[in-house]
């Protein structure tokens, strides 16, 4: 699924192709909103909010959420699409510009008035305007017993992290996903390196959380059965809990991450 970094750069892609322009065209493809009609409006700014991509047009946004298959993409009017046209859920024209959501997990479109009302269950956002650090320390340390793999991934805590991140920050901070809040260090020390980690990869094409070696990207993710990078340790995967199939799946070094 992609995390923060994803779309916060997918949202500066289109706040710079969209930004200041009157919209020609508008087509949405989900039965709900297929009525909907932005045609004539100006699109105010494109933002994201953790894992949530906001366009905000006229009075209204238009509110998407990646999930595991989404994606937006930019084209010339006229130019071939790279996906099929049956995955597209909704297109945006603003003369010859045309951006196109394909397999978002989520599409509605709100009265702009209405956001707080569909994310404002969402903690500080770590690459947004609103990033507060005291709050999301507060808000991971709530609840002590949690497994501070868990805590990591709800974005009522912060907003941002998703399961890469999550897996790398627990092997650079040497701790088991499983293991307590309460047993797992400094709150202030785990949202400092959540900050960062986000930070860093803001602007790169291609997330990077090892850079001690290069040409290597991570330390854990996705490295079942091979060798830990530190000690050499096989890496081991197994299912923690979540809100999606891929989301509960955890790798860790049982050396360097022993388990609670």
């Amino acid at each position: 699924m992609p995390e923060g970094d994803t779309v916060f750069q997918a949202a500066a892609r289109l706040h710079r192709a969209l930004a200041g322009k009157t919209l020609t065209h508008c087509d949405v493809r989900v039965p709900r909103y297929a009525t909907s009609d932005l045609s004539g409006l100006t699109v105010d700014e494109v933002v994201a909010r953790g894992k949530h991509l906001l366009i905000r047009v006229g009075e209204y946004t238009v509110h998407s959420h990646l999930k595991m298959e989404g994606r937006w993409e930019i084209y010339t009017k006229g130019a071939r699409w790279r996906r099929p046209a049956f995955k597209a859920r909704i297109i945006l024209e603003a003369g010859r510009v045309q951006a196109v959501g394909f397999e978002l997990g989520t599409l509605e479109i709100l009265r702009r008035a209405d956001e707080d009302a569909a994310l404002g269950h969402l903690g500080p956002d770590l690459l947004g305007s609103d990033w507060d650090a005291d709050v999301a320390v507060a808000n991971l340390s709530s609840d002590p017993a949690r497994p501070i793999g868990l805590a990591l991934l709800d974005q009522r805590v912060m907003a941002g992290i998703g399961n890469v991140f999550r897996c790398e920050m627990c092997f650079l901070r040497r701790t088991h996903p499983a293991v307590p809040v309460a047993d797992a260090g400094d709150a202030e020390e785990w949202v400092d390196l959540a900050k960062k980690v986000l930070e860093f990869n803001r602007n790169r094409s291609i997330r990077v959380t090892n850079v001690d070696r290069a040409g290597e990207r991570t330390w854990v993710y996705g490295r079942a059965k091979r060798p830990c990078r530190r000690c050499g340790t096989a890496i081991r995967s197994a299912e923690l809990g979540g809100t999606t199939d891929l989301e509960r799946v955890i790798y860790w070094c049982p050396s360097c991450q022993p388990p609670p």
